[in-house]
């Protein structure tokens, strides 16, 4: 329904000005670069341009930086979580206006499609115009800020500005009680997190594994204990520190798959019965085995089944298995027998429309029922993002989630990280 609006989702056409930004580019497969390219302004009724006073890199832009993502193009700017306040607006913008705090959902939605209609933001009809999306799915989902033309090609927030699409949908107003530190998130680990749990079906008194403890693998440990009030929380990772941070925070017990190899027995060893719901956290990248790992080097498959199928064998029957993580094309050695013999729920949870969840977590955060910022680790200046990208490839230093500053942030708020710089660490 409506028209895919070609001319705004054109990255390299969104602005004239004269005026430049520094930004954080991607030229190639493990290749980013720092550069000046035009600041961005007003081409649609709707747009708001922002000056943004926080972005961060999300575990999901490292399949950008390897290039395992389609339609990237050498030039585009990277980022799809920013915030930032509010600088110009268009004509038919009525929802913020100059000087107004703000945060942007990381998916663009036009509001007004069947989708957006039912709250569904991240299906909106008319914000992505990759044909080889809709050739690979059978439909397009919608844009995405700073993810690739296969997601429409819009320009990132790893920025000093960035423009805003459809202002009305994609901002949520922030609080003065709300600091940077705890807003910025509500772009898309929060809300999310919240999702995966909410499609999970999970239940208070609930078994629930959580595999990989990325940030939002974390965000969702810390749903599972402290809002839906799950009675045992296990958690598959291989990072000691992250799998400590699990257990100490919120009581989970926790499996090293390079300890314990075999993780299905490991689990069952624990839950005899099974789990209730499974969440898939971690995603693609993470091939175990080296069946997978061949296939994946020579491009017989792209996206890894092997922790679907330590689901599969770890969930009891008729429970669900929640998809969070990002995958995107094909994989083989499916376990689709045990899937269909034992009834389970696999769910797609797609890519999750935040800005259906954004009260509901802005009210959790304002009444501390959920705290962001337990996995704010560092502060780095805009300037370091590249290096930054390399840290947190590497899972180095201790490095699980960033706020990046730029000349526009505010000073740290209380109890947060202080700005360093990332070649300290």
């Amino acid at each position: 329904m409506g028209e895919v609006p070609v001319k705004a989702s054109n990255q390299d056409k969104q602005s004239t000005s004269s005026e430049k930004m520094l930004a954080c580019c991607w030229e190639g497969k493990d290749r980013l670069a720092m550069k000046k390219v035009p600041k961005p302004d007003i081409t649609d009724e709707e747009d708001v341009v922002i000056s943004v006073t926080g972005s961060t890199v999300c575990g999901s832009d490292l399949h950008l930086y390897h290039g395992e993502l389609m339609q990237l193009k050498s030039g585009d700017i990277l980022g799809h979580e920013c915030m930032g306040i509010v600088e110009k607006v268009g004509s038919k913008v009525t929802k913020v206006q100059p000087g107004d705090r703000v945060v942007a959902a990381f998916n663009v939605a036009c509001g007004n499609c069947e989708f957006c209609r039912k709250q569904l933001y991240t299906a909106c009809d008319c914000t992505n115009n990759s044909s080889v999306m809709k050739k690979l799915y059978g439909q397009r989902t919608a844009g995405v800020l700073g993810y690739s033309h296969f997601v429409g090609g819009y320009a990132g927030g790893q920025a000093e500005y960035c423009r805003i699409l459809f202002g009305n949908t994609n901002l949520l107003k922030v609080p003065s009680s709300v600091p940077d530190e705890k807003a910025l998130y509500l772009s898309d680990i929060i809300p999310t997190s919240y999702h995966a749990v909410y499609e999970a079906n999970v239940k208070a008194g609930d078994v629930v594994g959580v595999w990989g403890l990325g940030p939002i693998g974390l965000n969702v440990v810390q749903w599972l204990r402290k809002v839906s009030k799950a009675s045992r929380i296990i958690v598959v990772d291989d990072v000691q520190e992250r799998l400590q941070l699990a257990k100490d925070r919120w009581g989970a017990e926790t499996v090293n798959f390079t300890v314990d190899t075999n993780v299905s027995d490991k689990i069952i060893e624990m839950v005899p019965d099974g789990l209730h719901s499974a969440i898939d956290c971690a995603g693609f990248r993470y091939a175990k085995s080296l069946t997978h790992k061949f296939e994946r080097a020579i491009g017989l498959e792209n996206d890894t089944s092997e922790v679907i199928n330590e689901m599969v064998r770890s969930t009891k029957k008729f429970g669900t298995i929640a998809v969070i993580a990002d995958y995107a094309a094909y994989t083989n050695h499916l376990l689709i027998g045990g899937i269909m013999e034992k009834g389970l729920r696999l769910i797609g949870c797609g890519q999750a429309p935040v800005q259906r969840y954004w009260h509901t977590c802005l009210e959790h955060i304002t009444n501390n029922d959920f705290d962001p910022t337990v996995i704010l680790t560092h502060r780095f200046p805009l300037e370091e993002t590249v290096e930054v990208y390399k840290r947190f490839d590497h899972k180095e230093a201790g490095v699980i989630k960033v706020f990046l500053q730029t000349r526009f942030s505010g000073p740290p708020a209380p109890g947060t990280p202080t700005l360093m710089s990332v070649k300290n660490i």
